[in-house]
């Protein structure tokens, strides 16, 4: 019934964890959701502003959030496994919010590094909503072309002055898509959103509120 820090059991040890309720006063939806990090060699983790964002546009439209560091990222144990075991360490997360909430719907929304550990496991998990956040199609090592897109409500939000993410790969590989996402291009705005949070929450909260259940 609290904001609660958690230890969870992954599969190279603990992971460190932060399940989030809706903020208050704010009615409750039968929702859960995973917010994934970015890269964690490059310093992404689970207090990364861009997750923390994220999680927070969800919690004000009444949906539970969960976010963890992946192996060998904060206090979690284990390395990092340049997505293989960072994608069984989601599968684990997700097997326990699903045993917590079991009749919720379930959401996930990744940032950078954390839209490809995401995006590839969507349709395994069974996600019901998806957010890939400057998703790394591009350059970065990533390959989404073999990665199953997800058939569900999908956002892709990409800043135009992304630095590290290139913006028209981005573009491209959308438009390419057989059924494509709801695509937010956010102008003037860097890979981090530097001074661009809350554009980006509200991106997320436009897309996201009609998809809504009734509340619970």
């Amino acid at each position: 019934m609290a904001d609660t820090a958690l230890q969870l059991q992954g599969p190279a040890g603990v992971l460190e964890a932060k399940l989030e309720l809706p903020e208050d006063g704010v009615a409750r939806r039968d929702v859960c959701a995973i917010v994934c990090h970015p890269l964690p060699t490059d310093g992404g983790t689970m207090d990364n502003k861009v997750v923390t964002t994220t999680a927070r546009a969800l919690r004000e439209l009444g949906i539970t959030t969960l976010r963890f560091n992946t192996r060998g990222t904060g206090n979690s144990a284990g390395t990092f496994d340049h997505g293989i075991g960072e994608s069984d360490d989601l599968r684990a997360v997700a097997a326990w919010l699903r045993a917590e909430h079991p009749t919720a719907q379930l959401w996930l929304a990744g940032f950078s590094f954390g839209s490809f550990v995401t995006l590839k496991n969507a349709m395994e998990l069974h996600a019901d909503a998806v957010i890939s956040i400057a998703p790394p199609v591009a350059g970065r090592g990533w390959d989404f072309s073999q990665i199953e897109l997800p058939r569900v409500p999908w956002l892709v939000v990409m800043g135009e002055a992304d630095e590290i993410v290139e913006p028209k790969a981005v573009f491209d590989w959308v438009d390419a898509l057989p059924t494509p996402p709801t695509l937010v291009r956010m102008p003037e705005t860097s890979h981090f959103f530097h001074r661009k949070l809350i554009d980006l929450r509200q991106a997320i909260q436009q897309w996201a509120q009609p998809l809504l259940p009734a509340q619970a």
